[in-house]
């Protein structure tokens, strides 16, 4: 299929991807990326930050870890995307996060909120929460940060999720309907939703969730691909599949998560259209 152009309509009436379509253009956009080689400002935590740069890097996007008050809005409205991962929120980090996601918004600048661990952690749960209301284009987390994000629970047991993706889609609907925001669920099987349509993405490999930064890094990824096309819940599938089948593929090879992570930055920077079209699971 052609992808739309930001000046075209996101939600035309008459010309919604089909599953097929899905697949077809995750690979559009991941050509449309590597040409672009958007720049993605990661204000994100600090355990994760090596690799979320590299995973950017490896997949044809440019990073910058801007996160520093006064920097950060500035920042905010030059770059192609924006990531906002809650991980780590020290009191610099929230104030800059605030004004970059204010920045974005009155620059048109995407931005992806990850609210980490929230629900029981007071500090990021009031930062969840003022984030959410400045409209995120897209909020990505595990199925108790989505439930705990809209009020429906506590969280999971710090960043492990303790809810089934299936049990978060209504949290996720409501989610997207209240803030205008993509919501992308991480587990098994990735759902994704703007409020109307779902979309369920199937590749990837258990070992994701065994390398530091498997998740995060993912956020920093839907930031670049949400530069390319203003239907976000199109990029949002693209570079869900995209990086899940680069998985997959690292995972094909490895002996268990210590070579996984290598082979998976290997991967991410071979990765080609035509691969990313053919193993494609989207339902």
């Amino acid at each position: 299929m052609s992808i739309r152009t930001p000046q075209q309509s996101a939600h035309p009436s008459t010309d919604e991807p089909s599953v097929g379509e899905f697949a077809s253009a995750s690979g559009d956009l991941l050509d449309r990326l590597r040409e672009r080689s958007p720049l993605v400002q990661s204000i994100t935590n600090a355990v994760v930050t090596n690799f979320t740069a590299n995973v950017l890097l490896a997949i044809g996007a440019a990073p910058a870890m801007t996160d520093i008050p006064t920097e950060a809005g500035p920042f905010a409205r030059i770059a192609s995307g924006v990531l906002l991962n809650l991980g780590t929120p020290q009191a610099e980090q929230r104030e800059a996060m605030v004004e970059a996601a204010t920045a974005a918004n009155e620059a048109g600048t995407p931005w992806v909120l990850d609210p980490v661990a929230v629900g029981f952690l007071p500090v990021r749960t009031a930062l969840a929460a003022e984030l959410l209301a400045l409209r995120p284009t897209i909020v990505r987390g595990n199925a108790s940060e989505i439930i705990a994000l809209a009020g429906l629970g506590a969280g999971g047991r710090g960043v492990d999720s303790t809810d089934s993706v299936d049990s978060a889609i209504e949290a996720a609907t409501a989610i997207a309907r209240t803030s205008g925001a993509v919501v992308a669920i991480s587990g098994p099987t990735d759902v994704i939703t703007d409020g109307e349509r779902i979309v369920r993405c199937s590749n990837g490999h258990a070992w994701l969730t065994l390398v530091t930064g498997g998740g995060c890094a993912l956020g920093a990824v839907l930031a670049a691909f949400a530069s390319l096309d203003d239907d976000r819940l199109l990029t949002t599938v693209a570079a869900t599949t995209a990086y899940t089948v680069a998985a997959q593929l690292a995972a094909a090879e490895s002996r268990g998560p210590g070579s996984f992570a290598p082979a998976f930055l290997d991967h991410l920077h071979v990765l080609d259209a035509d691969t990313v079209r053919s193993l494609a699971v989207i339902v």
